[in-house]
C-alpha cells in the first residue's frame, strides 16, 4: 500500500506585529550588509578580475591566465611557497604544543598561576612590529643577550648562531619569535577547554587505576579535541598570512631565506607595481587556505569529540 503523503496545511500569514519585527531586524542588519558588500565583496570581485590583467596601478590589459602560469614558473614564488610550507609545518605544531603545555601547567591552580598567566599572555598584547624590534636586539649575533648567555654556557664564538643574519637560521628564528608571541593567546583557549572537562571523568579514571599520563591520553586529550581543532585552524590560517614579523626583521632575506607568500605578494604589488600578478598569487593563497580549512572541517567528524 502506497504511503499517503501528508498534506501540508495552508501557511500561516504573518501578523502585522511579526512583519514589523522582521522589517526592523532586516534594517538593523542592512548597515552591516552594505559595509560587507562595499569593503569586502566588491574588493574580492575586483581582485579576481585584476588577477587576469597586467594592471600596474594606472593601466591594464586583459591577459587571461598568463599571471597564473607565470606564477608557477617563477623561482621567487616557488621559494616563497617552500619557505611558507616550512614556516607552517614548524610554527603550527610548536604553537599548539607550547600553548597546551602552558595551559596544563597553569590549570593546576598552583600558587601564583594568575601572575604566570599574565606573563604568558602579555606578548600577545604587544604588536608584532614591537616584538620584531625587540627580537632584533635579543638575537643580535655579536652583542645580543641570547648569544652572550650562550658564550657563558661555553659555546665557542665560531659556533654561535647568526640568527636573523644567516640564511640557515633566519626562518627558524622567525618561528621562535612568533611561537613565543602567540602561545599565550592559544593558552587561554586551552585553559577554557580544560575548565569545561567534567571532573567526574577524572574521578572515574582514578577509580580504574589510571595514572597521570593515561588520564591525559584517555580523558583530557579527547575532551580537548574541539579546542584543538579550532586552534589548529586558526594557527594554520595565521601561518599562511605571516607578513609583519618578516617585514620588520629580515625583509625576506638573507637572500630569499625568509620570503613567504604574503611578503612576495607585497613586493610584487607595491614595489614592482605588478598588481595583476600579485592578485593571482593572492588568490592562489586564498585557495590554499580554503582547501586546508575544508579538509580539516570534513575531518573533524573523525577526531573531534563533541560528547
Amino acid at each position: 500500500m502506497a504511503k499517503m503523503k501528508k498534506q501540508k496545511g495552508p501557511k500561516r500569514k504573518m501578523t502585522r506585529m511579526e512583519k514589523r519585527e522582521a522589517i526592523a531586524g532586516y534594517l538593523y542588519l542592512l548597515p552591516n550588509f552594505i559595509g560587507f558588500v562595499i569593503f569586502t565583496g566588491i574588493p574580492i570581485f575586483l581582485g579576481l578580475l585584476i588577477s587576469f590583467t597586467n594592471y600596474n596601478g594606472f593601466k591594464w590589459k586583459f591577459v587571461g591566465i598568463k599571471n597564473y602560469v607565470k606564477m608557477f614558473g617563477n623561482s621567487q614564488f616557488q621559494q616563497a611557497f617552500i619557505n611558507n610550507l616550512f614556516y607552517s609545518l614548524t610554527s603550527v605544531p610548536l604553537t599548539i604544543l607550547l600553548s597546551l603545555l602552558l595551559a596544563l601547567a597553569l590549570n593546576r591552580g598552583m600558587k601564583g598561576s594568575s601572575f604566570f598567566k599574565t606573563v604568558a599572555f602579555f606578548p600577545n598584547l604587544t604588536s608584532m612590529v614591537a616584538v620584531g624590534c625587540v627580537a632584533l636586539m635579543l638575537f643580535q649575533p655579536v652583542n645580543g643577550p641570547i648569544n652572550q648567555v650562550l658564550r657563558l654556557l661555553g659555546v665557542a664564538e665560531d659556533n654561535l648562531p647568526k640568527w636573523f643574519m644567516s640564511s640557515k637560521t633566519a626562518l627558524l628564528t622567525v618561528v621562535i619569535v612568533v611561537v613565543w608571541k602567540q602561545a599565550g593567546y592559544y593558552m587561554i583557549m586551552f585553559i577554557g577547554g580544560l575548565k569545561a572537562i567534567p571532573a567526574h571523568l577524572y574521578e572515574a579514571a582514578k577509580m580504574d587505576g589510571a595514572n597521570s599520563w593515561q588520564m591525559f591520553w584517555n580523558v583530557t586529550w579527547p575532551m580537548l579535541s574541539p579546542t584543538t581543532f579550532m586552534v589548529t585552524i586558526l594557527t594554520i590560517i595565521a601561518s599562511f598570512q605571516v607578513f609583519d614579523i618578516i617585514n620588520v626583521t629580515t625583509e625576506g632575506g638573507p637572500g630569499r631565506a625568509t620570503s613567504v607568500l604574503v611578503f612576495r605578494i607585497y613586493q610584487s604589488a607595491f614595489q614592482d607595481w605588478k598588481m595583476g600578478y600579485a592578485s593571482a598569487m593572492a588568490y592562489f593563497l586564498f585557495m590554499i587556505i580554503l582547501i586546508i580549512t575544508l579538509i580539516q572541517w570534513r575531518g573533524q567528524k573523525k577526531w573531534v569529540n563533541v560528547d
